[in-house]
Order: C-alpha cells, then structure tokens, then sequence
C-alpha cells in the first residue's frame, strides 16, 4: 500500500504548482501561539493526507513556511488539494505563486555625497545599519564588499553567509539562496550571482570605496555605494529574468529574523490587490518590526499606471538620469559606449522608461514616491565585460532597478543618524525634502523635455543632505493602516492576509486613502462625486524633529481648476517631538470647466520657515461621466 501511494504521488507530480496558502494563526489556549514548531505542525495540518502522513513526501511539498511577515505557507498542489482545503478550520485563501520580473560612481557625488563632509559624514557612512538586498545573488570577492573600515555587525544580528571560504566579513554578514526550494541541494547552495544584476545593486546600496572604476575607460574614477559602511546581507531569489514571489517572500521572513534594518528589492509585478501581492504582504510585516522597505517602480514607463509596488508602506522608486552623459543604448542594458563624456545642466531628467502613476490598487495613495539616479549606473559586475584582468570589475546598466538600492543606501544613512526614526518618518524626510528642479533652476523634465508630471516624479527628486534634516516629519503607526485598508473595501480575510491578525471593520472604523497621514496627497474623483457639490476635508499630522521653537508659514500651489484652504495657515511648535493638526479643505470648480475628457491638475502644499521647507506634493483627478 505504501508503494501504490508513492506511485500515485509521483504520478501527481506532473500537475503540481506551487501555491501560497493563508491560514489562521493557530490557537493555544485562547492566545495565538508563536513557536516555529507550532506553526511547522499547524501548517503541515493542511496538507494532503498522502504528503502529511509521509516525511519525505511533506518535505517535497513544502516549499516554504512563513514564520514573521505572514501566517502561512508555499507547497506545491493541485488545483482539487487546494479545493479540498477550503473545508478546513483556520484557512484563509490561495493563490498560485506569480513570477516577478527584475527592474532592470558617480551618482553618491551627484546627489550631494562627499567623504569627509555633510551627510556621510553625519552618518558615519551607514555604519551599523543592516541592508537586506533580495536580487540574484552577489559576487562576494568584489572589491566593492571588502570590509576595509566596516565595524562589526551590531550583536542583534542573528544571519548567516553560507559562502564557503573568507569572502564572508564584517560588510558581507549575510548570504542565502531562496531559490530552486524543494530540489534539495540547490537550495543550500552559496547564492553565486551568475547574472550580475544583484552584484549591482548590492554596490550600489552600501558598495565600498574602489578607486579606478572604469568601464572601456569611461566613468572613470572612485567607486562606492550611498552607504559604504552600512553591511550587507543577500537573499537570493532571482534568476536570470524574474523571480518567484513565494520566494521573495520566504526570503523577506527570514531577513526580518535576521535582523536587517533597510529592504532593497528591485523587482516586482504589475499591479494587483494588496493582499495578492506578496512583496506588500511581507513588506507590511517588515515594517511592523521596524524595518525600512525600498522597492523598484517598474520599467514600463511612460505609460500611465504602470507601477509596481503601490502599497503605502513601501517607498516606491523611479529613474532619474544624472549629470553624466555616456547615448548608451536605449534599453536597460549596457551594449556600447560612446568614446566621449560630458556634464548634462539639465539632470535630473526622468527615465522614460521609469514606470507612471496613478497608483491603480490605491488611487488615494500618490506614486511614485520619489526618483533616483537609475540611467547609466556604474557599479560593481561579478565579471569582466571589458576583458578586465583585476578583481574590480564594472559595468553601467539602468533600471529602477538601479535607483532603488540608491533610496535603499540612503535610508541606511538617515537609518544611521535617526535609529529612533519609524519607516514612515524616514520616508516622509525623503519625500518632503525632495527637488523638484534640475540643476539651472527649471522644472524636471522627461527625455523628451517636456515637464515632468507628478505621476513621474511624485514628490521630486531625493535630495540626501536635506533629508537628514527635514524640520517636521509625517509619522504612520502600523495600526493606523487599518482603518485606511477598511476603506480599500477589502474583507476581514484579506485584510488579515496582511496584517496577520483579526480585525472588525465596523469597530476600528474606514477612511478614505486620502485621510491617511501620507506626505502627499492623491485626490481621485469622479465629475459625478460629492466634490462637486461639496467640500473634502483631509487632516495631516506634523511632528517637529527640528527646533524647539520654529514657525512655519504655508506657502501652497494650489492645483488648477481646484479651490483649497488649510487652517491653520500657521503652525508655532515650542517643543522637539510637539505634533500639530492641520485640516485641508478642497473643493473642484465648476464640471462643465473640466470637458468631456478625464483632466488632472497639480501642485503642493508647503510649510516654510526660517530653516526648512516642507513640501508636499499633491494631485487632483477628476474623472469624466
């Protein structure tokens, strides 16, 4: 009998997919039980009978079991196992597993970093902050990863590298592979990067110093990451071309475990609810334990409402050029280079492949949040494209791949000045402090020079030396965004696919996305809504991390066709850490102004004051009948 259900199991294997499943937490004397070793049983409890009762076949099935950022787990199934187990107390929902495609030194100067001085110097280059890089691998014996100046990681660290050998240091701390799981070996081995793409964005998040980085003689000069100092810890869950999001996830558990303080994940999907998508489920558990979240918006720009990674708690990354002028090719690899070089007065310029808003799974929530320097990044390669025959070997690629680990690098740094700052306030000194002009002093532009709408910049460009010194900051709890998913008109189960635990939407309550306390604001209104005939009303919360004593003045642009007031117009703090409410007031002009098109306008709320501006973007949609 045991052989004839070997058979059969093996003969289902052919159909077998891999699925994430939800589960409930399971209970333990009227509390929810937090031990691995109750979940492990919890969730082999859901699997076929012929795989639960069989170590080996569990262990084939198994794919991965979430311990931190989620409550549930990947296994290969099929489509009737996965029927079967809806009649089960404690499930949730499945979904099949997706693939998510990768977003595929100068830049630290052209963003105002310079050794010795400013910000690196007030954050001591990152030291001591952990960034967790989920990419392809890395080549650990890069010049880039020595730990020539690193200290030793802080005693929270709880990682592994599993390279074998001395590649492994006081800045390389941590290396895993996530991928090929359920094939046995391949997933204990060392996570090599065979495709170059993670080498580049770990040198690019916290990179150190290399001197000589060229690629055929261009781009010349010192090489580094935006924290040099910070260490590193690589989670491979990527192939050559996309990656498996049960993976992804599994890998974001474990960084979570490890102790990282900043996630760098420059890949992910179109967009799809929250609760579907994975990289948001375990982001959201990531930055309940007060972890940083930094991922790509996309290279499908310039199409409107082409994001990825849409969710609120996710700082979401589009590409900006740099001052450096290489033609390169037009796409996000590197195949020739131009002999000469020069300075271009306009940079930033924004990627016209850098992925649009509006934010489809959240129209409430302004994306992107930020661009970075994404076009013709050199960074370290884990081999030679230039016949190279020393171990510092480079190459120039864009992406929003390319500019995430950059957001990545600097949160680390502003992580490194601020460790009692939460995700939200770092993300909110980004975003406020952000330019919104090139280097001449004229509005961003795209590659064709047209202005630069909010949908391709949102709050601007990332401006590191005032982002450590915002003057106030807008602050979100984890718990406040639950009445916000309330409001998306989510279910209890899927709003506990994320939050990882039960919630009663008519107690907490639901706002509006637009009430959520954002750094910016996304107003998404139909010309038969209520803001045609009447006003709406959003509150945000400040809080000082400048002077004791400062006064901030408004200083708005109010977007065209729309009517807005504040109140107050003034906001006195006398205390560091004092908090302020501010309530702004909109209201659209008359419909028939607006045609018969959808029409969108612009502009920014601004507190000024002797030492800081506090800019907020925001963005008026009005839909047509």
């Amino acid at each position: 009998m045991f052989y004839l259900s070997i058979a059969v199991a093996q003969e289902e294997q052919t159909s077998l997919q891999t699925y994430i499943v939800w589960v409930e937490k399971p209970v333990s004397q009227n509390s929810y039980a937090q031990p691995h070793e109750d979940l492990e049983s919890w969730y082999q409890s859901f699997l076929p009978e012929t795989s639960a009762n069989s170590n080996q076949l569990m262990k084939q099935r198994m794919v991965h079991a979430y311990r931190h950022v989620a409550t549930g787990f990947a296994a290969k199934l099929t489509p009737e196992e996965v029927k079967a187990m809806e009649n089960k107390e404690g499930f949730v929902s499945a979904h099949l597993q997706r693939t998510l495609p990768l977003h595929t030194t100068h830049s630290p100067e052209f963003l105002g970093l310079h050794q010795g001085l400013g910000l690196w110097e007030q954050s001591n280059y990152g030291e001591g902050v952990i960034i967790g890089v989920l990419d392809t691998g890395i080549g650990p014996d890069h010049p880039s990863f020595s730990d020539e100046g690193v200290s030793p990681p802080p005693d929270k660290w709880k990682g592994k590298c599993v390279f074998n050998g001395t590649v492994c240091n006081n800045k390389l701390i941590g290396a895993k592979n996530f991928i090929d799981a359920g094939k046995g070996k391949a997933r204990r081995s060392a996570p090599f990067d065979q495709d170059g793409h993670g080498t580049h964005t770990s040198s690019t998040a916290a990179g150190n110093f290399v001197e000589g980085a060229s690629l055929f003689g261009q781009a010349n000069g010192t090489a580094s990451g935006m924290a040099p100092y910070a260490h590193l810890a690589i989670y491979k869950v990527c192939g050559a071309y996309d990656c498996a999001d049960a993976d992804v996830l599994a890998a974001m558990d474990a960084a979570v475990d490890d102790g990282v303080d900043v996630l760098s994940l420059s890949l992910g999907g179109p967009s799809v609810p929250l609760y579907v998508d994975l990289i948001a489920v375990g982001a959201f558990g990531a930055m309940r334990k007060g972890i940083f979240v930094s991922c790509s918006a996309g290279n499908d720009g310039p199409e409107y409402g082409s994001l990825s990674n849409e969710a609120p708690w996710i700082l979401t990354v589009g590409a900006s050029t740099t001052d450096r002028i290489l033609n390169l090719t037009s796409t996000p690899t590197v195949t020739n280079l131009s002999k000469g070089s020069g300075s271009d007065p306009l940079a930033p310029k924004v990627a016209i492949f850098s992925s649009r808003g509006p934010n489809i799974a959240s129209p409430g929530i302004l994306k992107p949040d930020i661009i970075g320097p994404g076009v013709d990044i050199l960074a370290a390669w884990p081999y030679s494209v230039d016949n190279a025959t020393s171990k510092a070997t480079f190459n120039i690629i864009s992406g929003t791949s390319m500019s995430c680990p950059h957001l990545s690098g600097i949160a680390a740094l502003l992580k490194s000045s601020h460790p009692d700052w939460s995700p939200a306030a770092i993300k909110s000194a980004i975003m406020t402090t952000a330019d919104v002009l090139n280097l001449v002093g004229k509005p961003i532009v795209d590659e064709w020079l047209r202005p630069a709408d909010i949908f391709a910049i949102g709050a601007g460009h990332v401006n590191p030396s005032k982002a450590i010194d915002p003057g106030l900051i807008y602050d979100i709890q984890a718990e406040d965004y639950i009445p916000y998913l309330c409001g998306l008109n989510y279910t209890e189960k899927q709003i506990r696919i994320l939050i990882q635990q039960t919630v009663n939407c008519s107690q907490v309550g639901a706002i509006e996305e637009t009430q959520l306390n954002y750094p910016s604001f996304s107003i998404f209104v139909s010309s038969s809504h209520k803001l045609w005939t009447q006003s709406a009303h959003y509150t945000r919360t400040v809080k000082n991390v400048g002077p004791a004593n400062s006064v901030y003045n408004l200083d708005p642009l109010v977007p065209n066709k729309t009517r807005m007031s504040v109140n107050p117009q003034v906001l006195t703090f006398t205390e560091v850490n004092q908090t302020i409410t501010y309530q702004v007031e909109f209201l659209a002009l008359d419909s028939a102004s607006a045609g018969e098109d959808d029409f969108w306008s612009q502009g920014y709320l601004r507190w000024v004051s002797d030492q800081h501006n506090v800019t907020s973007p925001i963005a008026v949609v009005i839909e047509s009948k």
